[in-house]
């Protein structure tokens, strides 16, 4: 016998089914409760609210659980690749060898950029936030590409716009890079990798290819593969919602951009090297800002430290803290930043404070000082956030698109004024 619940309003009773999902998660099913009863649920920040079904991501906050399409993301990190990882996410298994190569190679051939958007990239003003640049930018692909505008195309039609999707992100990111240093764009190579293309379109200059420590290669793929996805979070849930309206899928990644763009969101790791900045003017004294945080009468708050989601620890943290040390030991960064950042990890790790209340250092803390070392500016973390992310946003889409999901649409409880009579502007 299948498993209900029930619901009481105003005497009468209504049944609803309860669904199960894969790792034993419980949903009602609430969809049909309107047409039932005349009642909607109210659910602010949809915190309790299961908009869709999905087979991408699971996560689990309370035991520190992340896994894609099944896999552990340790093991994903430890042994795998940014694409091999995308793929995965994309089309729900690992490629063999043979399927691998061949996404790379599509994707190599895709990263050059049409000329003419050197154009529309030109009239940004040269301080405009790199997170308002992206998301035009990606916006107007759909524009050099129309056939993605089809609301209907064939397996293979989707297919090309995602490889040239995946494929030019990388390109813009370096655009705009380059375009707040100064510098003219360096073009991607064939000969180069999806991660070495990218740093040297990013610290290369033209016509001189730039090599790049094994180390810091490794640790480029741990961060994308930490950020490709994480089930219905903000920006996630934005793609979906946009592509619901069979929104092409550059629209709906340009809006998903937006909403990374949010300091509670994306901005995060730009907030964490804020945060050090601001502590560093202030003379650098790591105690003193301590001391603040567990102050409940001080508005000061400690960026990068404890999750909304991840009631214990954020596994992808422990990942990182290896590649953020890694990196920081190699190139050998003399960073008074960085200085106060390692203080407030000793500290966060070992004070009982923190310890009790389980505000350890999260991805962000440690992916923003990894940034930071490498060279990237402190506005362009939440650009390498969306460029991490971008494999799960594509996932999502298409799952959204092949489950046929309804264009979405929340409900509200209205409270503004009931029902009163327009009053000429003489008598007002």
């Amino acid at each position: 016998m299948s498993e209900t619940a029930s619901i009481i309003l105003n005497g009468s009773s209504y049944e609803f089914p309860v669904v199960t999902g894969t790792e034993n998660e419980k949903a009602v099913d609430i969809s049909k409760l309107r047409d039932q009863s005349g009642y909607i649920t109210l659910d602010p920040g949809f915190k309790n609210t299961g908009a869709a079904k999905s087979a991408i991501t699971f996560l689990d906050g309370e035991t520190g659980i992340l896994r894609y399409r099944g896999y552990p993301i340790e093991q994903l990190a430890e042994k795998s690749t940014f694409l091999e990882v995308a793929y995965l996410l994309i089309y729900g298994d690992l490629p063999t060898k043979a399927v691998l190569e061949q996404f790379r190679t599509d994707i190599k051939s895709q990263m050059m950029i049409h000329e003419d958007m050197k154009n529309f990239f030109a009239g940004f003003p040269s301080k405009s936030h790199p997170m308002g640049q992206l998301s035009c930018l990606v916006g107007a692909l759909s524009a050099f590409y129309p056939e993605s505008l089809d609301p209907n195309p064939t397996p293979e039609e989707e297919d090309k716009t995602i490889i040239n999707l995946l494929a030019k992100m990388p390109t813009i990111v370096s655009w705009i890079q380059k375009k707040s240093l100064g510098h003219p764009v360096v073009y991607p190579k064939t000969n180069l990798g999806y991660i070495d293309n990218f740093l040297n379109m990013i610290f290369g200059e033209v016509n001189q290819d730039k090599t790049f420590d094994p180390v810091v290669i490794d640790a480029m793929h741990k961060l994308l593969i930490l950020h490709a996805d994480h089930e219905q979070n903000c920006s996630t849930s934005t793609v979906r919602i946009v592509g619901s309206s069979n929104a092409n899928l550059y629209a709906s990644v340009s809006a998903g951009i937006n909403a990374l763009w949010g300091p509670l969101h994306g901005g995060a790791n730009q907030a964490v090297i804020e945060m050090l900045e601001a502590i560093k003017n202030d003379g650098g004294d790591a105690e003193k800002y301590l001391a603040k945080a567990k102050d409940k009468n001080d508005p000061f708050r400690l960026m990068g430290f404890g999750h909304r989601v991840y009631k214990n620890f954020d596994p992808r943290a422990k990942i990182i803290k290896k590649a953020c040390d890694d990196i920081l030991e190699k190139l050998g960064v003399n960073d008074p930043v960085l200085d106060i950042a390692k203080k407030l990890e000793e500290a966060a790790l070992n004070d009982q404070y923190f310890i009790d209340r389980k505000l350890y250092p999260n991805v962000d803390f440690y992916s923003g000082i990894i940034y930071r070392a490498l060279g990237f500016n402190s506005e362009m973390f939440t650009v390498l956030f969306a460029l991490g992310r971008l494999p799960g946003w594509i996932a999502q889409w298409k799952e959204m698109r092949e489950n046929k999901e309804p264009i979405g649409r929340p409900r509200q409880v209205y409270t503004g004024q009931t029902e009163r009579n327009y009053v000429e502007i003489t008598q007002r």
